[in-house]
């Protein structure tokens, strides 16, 4: 095994050098893992890393050296009230990689918890094992908080990676319906081609137009062109908002069905922020979630089995990442990587959805 830990360091902001740091020393019942490929979100944070397992804690049996596992970044207290009711993804004592003061993931080797390391089947690539992450926080949302099943219908807004994986677990479920809902052309037309049945381009604001008079206005022409209706097997039975925008959320409030459930998705699972929320302070429709009896909930990370079904839904062949996969960079190019995901597309104008950075020594 490697005895170096270089590591790629965020000292501040635009501040940001490599180092070479100890390699973690592991306890009873954790794994060390040796990152091979490190996942970045559009979103403009690493949030997770395909690795292999170098060492084993001698309390750990069901990984050994050498099994190719995908992390779950997030160790917590398992003592306080969220995580003994099964919410662990509340803790607030959470050791969450990147999230300071804590260490990211950006380096030749990664310690964690043995239960948090989950193995991948043998045909679930690295590639594959990288996007476990963030396509985790699709499944919380649509499967876990949404109660999603098949045969039900889903629109979701915003485009971008949560919301694609969002629209992905729907599929796998089942949907009868995936409707996609963004203001970028280009989003809509690679979200059709990947999971959408749907989609749906809001129209411009109206010359002193107020937000909620606009939200219902796009809610009445959306339901106009494709048919949705406020009960029945026309009605939306789950909106997702991955968008953070404050008449998304209105417009989700008015077009989901009633009884039905709306979802704030989290744009940036890895941030201590209000779920999806671009401005937490937006003005809602009251009288649409109490005459409606709407479930309204918010997502933020992922929580127990979350993690195995996403890699389920891989295995089975139900989900397809790759597409999800526009660049990548060498682990020397991390700068790189981060430029693009800040601006949105590289160097060459191709934009970007999710990039991966390979982990140190992984072109050896």
């Amino acid at each position: 095994m490697a005895t170096d830990n270089p590591s790629f360091v965020l000292r501040g902001v635009e501040d940001v050098v490599y180092e070479e740091r100890p390699v973690p020393e592991i306890k009873e019942d954790e794994v060390l893992v040796a990152v091979h490929y490190l996942v970045h979100g559009r979103i403009a944070d690493f949030v997770v890393e395909k690795p292999m397992r170098n060492q084993v804690g001698s309390n750990v049996k069901n990984l050994k050296v050498g099994d190719k596992v995908a992390m779950e970044p997030g160790a917590t207290c398992r003592n306080c009230e969220a995580c003994k009711a099964g919410r662990y993804n509340l803790c607030t004592d959470i050791v969450f990689a990147a999230t300071p003061p804590y260490d990211g993931t950006l380096g030749r080797f990664y310690r964690l918890p043995a239960d948090l390391a989950y193995p991948l089947p043998e045909n679930v690539t690295l590639e594959d094992g990288a996007m476990m992450e963030p396509l985790a926080v699709g499944v919380h949302s649509v499967s876990n908080l949404g109660g999603f099943r098949a045969s039900r219908s889903i629109a979701v807004f915003g485009c971008g990676p949560v919301g694609l994986l969002c629209m992905a677990v729907a599929k796998a479920i089942g949907a009868s319906r995936i409707i996609a809902v963004d203001i970028v052309p280009a989003r809509l037309e690679f979200a059709k081609s990947y999971a959408a049945t749907d989609t749906y381009l809001p129209p411009k604001f109206e010359e002193g137009e107020t937000r909620i008079d606009y939200s219902r206005r796009n809610a009445n022409l959306m339901k106009e062109k494709l048919g949705i209706e406020d009960r029945g097997k026309n009605g939306i039975d789950l909106v997702i908002d991955a968008s953070g925008a404050e008449v998304s959320i209105q417009t989700g409030f008015y077009i989901v069905k009633s009884g039905g459930t709306f979802v704030q998705a989290c744009p940036n699972p890895n941030v201590t922020f209000k779920v999806g929320m671009g401005n937490p302070h937006v003005t809602l429709d009251l009288g649409q979630l109490m005459t409606k009896e709407l479930n309204y909930k918010g997502s933020f990370r992922y929580g127990p089995g979350d993690y195995p079904l996403a890699i389920s839904f891989v295995a089975q062949g139900k989900i397809d990442l790759k597409p999800l996969v526009t660049h990548r960079y060498k682990f020397e190019d991390a700068v790189a990587a981060f430029k693009a995901t800040r601006t949105g597309k590289s160097e060459d104008g191709k934009g970007v959805i999710k990039a991966i950075i390979s982990g140190p020594g992984a072109e050896e």
